[in-house]
């Protein structure tokens, strides 16, 4: 067994082993039924796997995001993506799932929240426009990737819709709003 943090191993560790028998393995008994099949059953219908993204260009409310995110669909076994969130709205937030594992951690601005000298360096001064561009909002929007087993797609997306501002949310100030999350360097 070899411990790692974010993916660091040395190659050395890994590679040319001589661990892996390729004549033992072709000739493992799954392989060979496999291959005698008719018709292969696609693991997406044998278990039940399906995937969906999920878009909005309404900010999630940090307080609900934080509660929904301790009280995560089992269903689900992965997930990634950007996350718009009201308090922190110049900054767009990664959310990354894993079985037991969940991160929110910075992705960087939001394009629609740089000053105009850092729309001068990076973009030569114009705005670049994205195919899904606001105009009140720019580039900010949630985009998450869902992968799971048997997920009830539409009872995922009604509950994370709960977690999004409430229309008079949105039209109120968003600083008062409760961010129980720590906050990012």
């Amino acid at each position: 067994m070899i411990h790692s943090t974010y993916g660091q191993v040395n190659p050395v560790d890994i590679l040319n082993t001589g661990r892996f028998d390729f004549e033992k393995a072709s000739q493992s008994a799954g392989w060979i039924q496999e291959l005698l099949k008719e018709q292969h059953t696609p693991e997406t219908e044998e278990y039940g796997i399906s995937s969906f993204v999920y878009r909005r260009k309404i900010p999630f409310h940090p307080e609900r995001l934080l509660h929904w995110v301790t009280h995560y669909p089992n269903t689900i076994v992965r997930s990634k993506g950007l996350i718009w969130l009201a308090t922190r709205n110049h900054m767009a937030i990664s959310f990354s799932h894993a079985g037991t594992s969940k991160q929110l951690s910075p992705a960087g601005l939001w394009v629609a929240a740089l000053s105009q000298e850092e729309l001068d360096v990076h973009f030569n001064g114009e705005v670049p426009r994205t195919p899904d561009w606001d105009e009140q909002w720019g580039d900010r929007v949630t985009k998450l990737v869902f992968i799971g087993v048997e997920m009830d797609r539409a009872a995922i997306e009604r509950s994370l819709d709960e977690v999004l501002l409430t229309p008079e949310e949105m039209n109120s100030s968003w600083r008062n709003l409760n961010d129980p999350l720590p906050s990012f360097r």
